[in-house]
């Protein structure tokens, strides 16, 4: 611990809302502490190109309400070879970086946990994705503010879903995981969420047209993850038209906007508490760990169990949608 004089940052993969937040709470955490910071920017490419530049308090002044990162995200093909990690690691050496702080998802942590096996380099991860898909917390920096903005979307979808009598397949991101379509759909009303947990049990189309969905209403409206594993909004409707065509199908993908807009009072607190975590966590002498939140409880999660391990649905949140939506 005495080694290390000056932590880096940087930001990677997508961007979530809520990640300028914890940008900001790693830099006044380690001013505070007596530490450097660097910025590090468009992330591990920043490592390799040498985007790195010192970070004081008035960096961080007025971003904790923006969403995106100030820090910009890249995906890096580069830092998935060996020789693109040396070239990263000698630009650490060069700017005296002793740590890094790494926000992001999956790929990001996984890249951390590779670079600092090789390096013997101490790394604390925060989890910024809005898939909420990182085993080990409770929720992920950005989900938050994800689920308002889908819920606000699909909102609005319902006035015209209802004026025209149509179903509505409504397509949101989440990749692998169905946190965001089955409690966006609770937080909507909606009739159904489409999701890939359980979409290899079970034709979630099928099951949902013979149960009689639309007896006592005159629309309605499903909420489809985007995962290739459930095939997408598209996907489902085309076959409604072909198997059920008395239905008037629409679909909406809402794409990108889940990922902007100014987040939550939630995700600024939690991207607060984790950012100041991951300077204690360094204090502490922790390496390799991603900071997690459990029954609103700090706690240190290996790489290793938050990349490896996969982050269960809750099935009974799936009752509840199927008891509501009668």
């Amino acid at each position: 611990m005495s080694q290390i004089k000056c932590i880096g940052i940087l930001t990677s993969g997508g961007d979530a809302p809520g990640m300028n937040a914890a940008i900001r709470a790693v830099t006044r955490a380690a001013i505070y502490n007596g530490f450097e910071v660097k910025g590090i920017y468009r992330g591990y490419k920043g490592l390799i190109t040498g985007e790195i530049a010192p970070f004081k308090t008035q960096n961080v002044s007025n971003i904790i309400q923006q969403g995106g990162t100030i820090l910009k995200t890249a995906r890096c093909q580069e830092f998935k070879t060996a020789e693109g990690r040396k070239i990263a690691y000698d630009t650490l050496v060069k700017e005296g970086i002793d740590a890094l702080v790494v926000i992001g998802g999956d790929g990001t942590l996984t890249g951390a946990r590779i670079f600092a096996t090789e390096y013997n380099f101490p790394i604390v991860g925060l989890p910024g994705t809005i898939d909420n898909d990182l085993f080990g917390t409770d929720t992920t920096i950005g989900y938050d503010t994800a689920l308002n903005t889908i819920m606000e979307a699909v909102d609005k979808i319902r006035d015209t879903a209802t004026s025209h009598e149509r179903l509505f397949f409504i397509e949101v991101m989440g990749r692998d995981a169905g946190f965001l379509a089955l409690n966006g759909a609770i937080a909507t009303g909606a009739e159904a969420a489409i999701i890939p947990e359980i979409s290899t049990e079970v034709d979630q189309l099928e099951e949902l047209i013979k149960n009689g969905f639309r007896k006592s209403k005159n629309s309605s409206i499903v909420l489809v993850a985007e995962s290739p594993i459930t095939g997408g909004a598209m996907h489902l409707a085309e076959r409604v038209q072909k198997e059920y065509p008395q239905y008037d199908v629409r679909v909406t993908i809402l794409g990108h906007i889940q990922r902007g807009g100014s987040p939550t009072a939630h995700d600024r607190i939690l991207a607060s508490r984790m950012g100041a975590a991951a300077i204690d966590a360094l204090l502490e002498d922790q390496r390799n760990v991603m900071i997690g939140i459990r029954n609103n409880e700090i706690e240190y999660i290996p790489f290793n169990k938050a990349i490896k391990n996969d982050k269960p649905i809750d099935r009974e949140l799936l009752n509840t949608l199927r008891k509501l939506s009668i």
